[in-house]
């Protein structure tokens, strides 16, 4: 005898396929468009983290990227030697250090940036604006509920 179909829990599972495969798709075109710039997706993410909102704590940027504390120092630290970010100190806590674009960091998110969202832009285009929106608003709601789940928490982040 074949097992009962639950058709709630078929639909839930068809939702996290399709959402998985949206977003894989997403972020190959995304790294394949970061590639061209010498860049892994990750540094990318702290460039675009610096550009967008300006010097952050190396714990913000952490929490801003999605990465552990030893991978947000290696980022840093990689991007520091290529002369596109630069450590300052912060006045209030000798102990904390801020990441900061330097100049060369600024240019290159200038000349790369826009190109970058537009190719983002073309990947999502597949749907209007209003449905643009409801997606968003469907897919925060998704991220909500599934936060705190088996003890696993989030947060939203800067994307590519």
């Amino acid at each position: 005898m074949a097992p009962r179909r639950d058709a709630s829990l078929e639909e839930a599972l068809k939702l996290y396929v399709v959402l998985q495969r949206a977003a894989a798709a997403t972020m190959a075109v995304a790294a394949h468009d970061i590639a061209r710039h010498g860049l892994t997706v990750a540094e990318f993410g702290v460039l675009e983290a610096l550009y967008h909102k300006g010097p952050l704590l190396l714990g913000e940027l952490q929490k801003t990227i999605l990465v552990s504390s030893g991978g947000v120092t290696y980022l840093v630290d990689k991007l520091v030697d290529r002369g596109w970010v630069e450590r300052r100190p912060c006045p209030g806590d000798r102990r904390a250090r801020y990441a900061a674009l330097t100049g060369a960091g600024e240019e290159l998110m200038k000349g790369i940036f826009p190109e970058h969202a537009a190719r983002i832009a073309e990947a999502v285009g597949g749907i209007g604006a209003a449905e643009r929106r409801k997606a968003i608003g469907i897919l925060k709601a998704i991220g909500r509920e599934a936060e705190g789940k088996d003890g696993i928490g989030g947060k939203e982040g800067s994307g590519p």
